[in-house]
């Protein structure tokens, strides 16, 4: 029991610090800047940062939210990214703790996914620094480790249905109501999770996609003509449905049932 507990502290920590490495990985991917290379420092006074200065969460609370240098805010996605990506770890540890392999292999999926998220959240584009890369890994290890071509390919054909299906609604819209990054994602979740999980994730990212769009339109914060980004949503099917697609298709058959 004690073991198992320090194994998931050990998550735990290791979380929030991959979720403080995105964080600067999304800004650099922002200025256009490799994050291979330079020191992490302060968007508004370009002050080069200290290591007490990047302590995931806890810097943020001490320093109340503002730069030590220069007093500028610092934005509520930085903890919360962190946070987030603590909590995505732990699920993933709990899931896969049977094998390293997998545990690291959805640390790094995830983590893609992550960036992907908050980037196509805050200007509306999928970056193809990361969904290529995904795309890639997701393949690689497909083909490698699942040790089934004829899996492979039945989730070849998923990604492939995904993105048909998003590029005809790119197509009837001339890109109106998607983007193409949204097709390439379509493909990711495809490969990524197969058939009928990746039905499911497309229909809770629809529901969930229109749920927040009518409260944001209610709220006034946005109108019908307004663009929302897709990408968060489907992201969003996309976790739900790998981690419980079985357990949302039995609730849904079970109401048919009653």
């Amino acid at each position: 029991m004690i073991i198992e507990m320090f194994y998931y502290l050990f998550v735990l920590g290791f979380g929030l610090i991959i979720g403080s490495f995105l964080n600067c990985l999304i800004y650099r991917l922002e200025i256009d800047k490799t994050f291979l290379k330079g020191r992490s420092f302060c968007p508004a006074c370009q002050h080069e940062l200290n290591f007490f200065d990047l302590i995931p969460v806890l810097s943020f609370i001490f320093l109340k939210a503002r730069c030590r240098y220069c007093q500028a805010r610092i934005s509520w996605q930085y903890p919360l990214i962190e946070i987030f990506t603590a909590f995505v770890f732990l699920i993933v540890f709990q899931s896969f703790s049977f094998s390293l392999f997998l545990v690291g292999y959805y640390f790094l999926v995830f983590s893609l996914l992550i960036v992907i998220f908050v980037f196509d959240l805050k200007h509306y584009i999928i970056p193809d620094k990361i969904i290529y890369p995904a795309i890639l890994i997701v393949l690689i290890f497909n083909f490698q480790f699942l040790k089934d071509f004829s899996f492979f390919l039945e989730l070849i054909l998923s990604g492939l249905i995904a993105a048909g299906f998003f590029l005809s609604l790119v197509l009837v819209s001339k890109g109106r109501w998607m983007g193409v990054g949204d097709i390439k994602l379509a493909f990711l979740m495809g490969i990524m999770l197969g058939f009928p999980a990746i039905l499911v994730s497309l229909f809770l990212a629809f529901l969930i996609g229109s749920l927040i769009g009518l409260l944001l339109i209610g709220l006034s914060k946005k109108t019908f003509k307004s663009e929302i980004p897709f990408g968060p949503f489907l992201i969003i099917g996309l976790w739900l449905a790998f981690f419980w697609a079985e357990q949302i298709i039995s609730w849904y058959q079970s109401l048919f049932l009653i």
